[in-house]
């Protein structure tokens, strides 16, 4: 089975930035709770207020019913709660051996 990467550039507001960086780790937390196959993310900062998700999952299957439960808990609700807009969200598989 090959792992899926979800890849979400979002923008936030300048005055958002650090309720979206304080708001991270109980994301992170609720997603390993309560997220089967959900293996890791990665934040990266972009210019002009852009930042780029990189999450991967155990497979497409578990990628989809993450989405489905949008956010459903307190920790995702206040991360995705500071993003101003989504700019792209994309699924891929890894192509490069563990």
């Amino acid at each position: 089975m090959a792992t899926t990467v979800e890849l979400t550039r979002f923008s936030v507001a300048p005055h958002q930035t650090d309720a979206m960086l304080a708001a991270r780790p109980a994301m992170l937390a609720d997603f390993r709770a309560d997220r089967a196959g959900f293996l890791g993310a990665r934040l990266v900062a972009l210019p002009d207020g852009e930042w780029l998700d990189i999450v991967e999952w155990r497979s497409a299957d578990d990628f989809a019913a993450s989405r489905a439960k949008g956010a459903n808990r307190p920790g995702i609700a206040a991360f995705f709660a500071a993003i101003d807009h989504l700019v792209t969200a994309e699924e891929g598989v890894l192509a490069e051996p563990e």
